[in-house]
């Protein structure tokens, strides 16, 4: 039996057809718009990473391995918790639709065997975040070696030691999330920022924010300067040129290989073409736009950075998110509340109160003791 362009079987309900229809049952605006983001990346990934197009084809160990997803990117800091059990319960809630509508028999999302792996909330109470201290620390070791890959003294390129150096200067001023930088390979929408989204003069830089609605983060001076002396080794051939290329040699050689092949290019003729030139001449001379670093990507760096570095969270390293949350306890905590608010583009200062309501209780104890001891 054939197979429609979405990859299901003629007779079968997609996964993206039932999403429709379970959008248009729901009444409330703004339910609909967080249902609606978090079911397409859903979508998305069950057609990436589990092959599964069509809602009949969906089965627990699916919903399971999505629970295990959820649970590593709260792992990795790119997710509160209890934003990664959000995103399951939408899931779930679409599921019990289907269900109901008489598009599924069972919701394979309730089963237990597929929430066991939901990581557990407990507050966010351990969240990582940069010291002062810290972010000093990384960024006099990112200088350090960029110097030393201008001066020929280290086995790092100058284009490699300026990119990491950029990377660290921008995550720990700006306050931008990872997922809005870097790429994230199983959302399509993320494929990291290019230097047509980098404004160096306006100190701004555009971003693909939470609410998948494109935004400005603030881009501070000493960040800017670190994207514009990179830029400067870089020598981006265009625009569309991602900020931070991917280190990766094989996805670089997927990327050649495609759009020689979409350009009409022969297998013979682009195997002969990279024997005779090294993959980064390819790219630029054939224009060829190499992928961004991914999430994951930039979280391996860090760890890397840091183990040169020397510096040692708890016994891990400084995550990605860990650095808007440092920006932003620092702030709070210097009784900026509206600038941490700007600066990490909470909707509402309600969100900025809530995401340091250890900071609130700290003071309010200090006033209680000022207080009663007087």
């Amino acid at each position: 039996m054939g197979s429609t362009e979405d990859g299901a079987t003629p007779g079968e309900t997609t996964v993206e057809t039932a999403i429709q229809q379970y959008l248009e049952s729901v009444e409330a605006g703004n339910s609909r718009k967080n249902f609606q983001s978090t079911l397409a990346t859903w979508k998305d990934w069950l057609r990436k990473e589990r092959s599964v197009t069509a809602l009949e084809d969906l089965e627990v160990i699916d919903c399971r391995r999505y629970a295990r997803h959820l649970k590593q990117r709260a792992r990795d800091g790119d997710l509160k918790a209890s934003t990664a059990t959000t995103y399951y319960a939408y899931v779930r809630a679409f599921l019990t639709f289907c269900v109901a509508d008489e598009l599924l028999e069972t919701n394979p999302a309730k089963a237990q065997r597929a929430t066991d792996e939901l990581p557990e909330d407990l507050g966010d109470t351990d969240r990582q975040f940069w010291q002062e201290a810290e972010r000093q620390a990384i960024m006099r070791y990112a200088d350090e070696r960029a110097h030393d890959a201008l001066e020929d003294v280290t086995n790092v390129s100058r284009e490699r030691a300026f990119r990491d150096r950029a990377i660290v200067y921008l995550l720990g001023l700006s306050g931008v999330r990872g997922a809005e930088v870097f790429s994230e390979p199983s959302d399509d929408k993320r494929t990291g920022i290019t230097w047509r989204d980098v404004e160096l003069e306006a100190g701004a830089v555009r971003v693909l924010g939470k609410s998948r609605a494109y935004e400005y983060a603030q881009l501070p001076e000493r960040a800017a300067s670190a994207l514009e002396r990179y830029k400067t080794v870089l020598e981006p051939p265009s625009d569309d040129w991602p900020v931070f290329p991917t280190g990766h040699a094989p996805s670089k050689y997927r990327a050649v290989r495609r759009q020689l092949a979409d350009d009409g290019v022969s297998e013979d003729e682009i195997e002969e073409i990279l024997d005779r030139n090294d993959v980064e001449t390819v790219l630029r001379d054939r224009n060829v736009v190499p992928p961004a670093l991914s999430t994951n990507g930039a979280r391996n760096l860090m760890q890397r950075l840091c183990e040169g570095a020397e510096i040692e969270v708890d016994g891990d390293y400084l995550k990605p998110h860990g650095a808007r949350r440092g920006l932003g306890h620092e702030l709070y905590a210097s009784g900026h509340a509206e600038l941490a608010q700007s600066a990490l583009r909470h909707a509402s200062i309600e969100t900025t109160h809530e995401s340091y309501s250890d900071i609130q209780a700290a003071d309010t104890a200090q006033q209680v003791d000022d207080l009663l001891d007087g």
